[in-house]
């Protein structure tokens, strides 16, 4: 993904921080169409136009239906962020939830993700089942909250931000902007 190419390129050290989007869903999910009934949008429209974007940046999207609470999902990736190799679960919980519409927000979607990363699956289901990371997740909202973050994904570096999924360059642009010193790379590193 692009945080991988950025972080071979240039010396980064990424932090993860979860976000509140739509924490009022209940556990069995909202269709989108009720998500965005009565606020004027096209969401076809919407759906095809993002499809379109994440095709640009060869990343996948499916054709999801429902939103779910992802209360969970963040609780476990805070978890698993101090798991060696437990960075993976971003990527495994982005298409779970956005190409194959997955419900995030139930442990027995959770787990087969936690096995198939090789993290520790009987810890990770005292972590959801005991909520040991919700502390964790409750300051991450508030950071997000005192960096006034309204959409995700958000970029920050110090006190600047990017919001949206934006091209590479964009992205590569800001690390730039914001001090970030190249690594000595290859092409074949790339």
């Amino acid at each position: 993904m692009r945080i991988e190419t950025l972080v071979k390129r240039f010396d980064l050290k990424v932090a993860w921080t979860q976000f509140p989007l739509h924490p009022d869903t209940p556990t069995e999910g909202r269709s989108l169409a009720d998500l965005f009934a009565g606020r004027g949008y096209d969401l076809e429209n919407m759906k095809a136009q993002m499809k379109q974007r994440m095709a640009n940046e060869g990343l996948p999207y499916g054709d999801r239906a429902m939103t779910y609470n992802s209360r969970l999902a963040q609780e476990l990736a805070k978890w698993a962020d101090d798991q060696q190799g437990g960075e993976t679960i971003h990527d495994a919980l982005f298409k779970a939830y956005f190409v194959a519409g997955e419900n995030i927000g139930h442990i027995d979607v959770l787990l087969p993700i936690v096995d198939r990363l090789g993290l520790d699956v009987a810890t990770a289901h005292q972590v959801l089942t005991t909520r040991s990371y919700s502390d964790a997740v409750d300051r991450d909202w508030q950071r997000s909250r005192d960096l006034a973050v309204t959409g995700v994904p958000t970029f920050v570096i110090g006190k600047s931000g990017v919001v949206g999924a934006q091209p590479f360059d964009v992205l590569e642009n800001f690390v730039i902007s914001a001090g970030a010193l190249p690594r000595t790379v290859t092409p074949a590193d790339i």
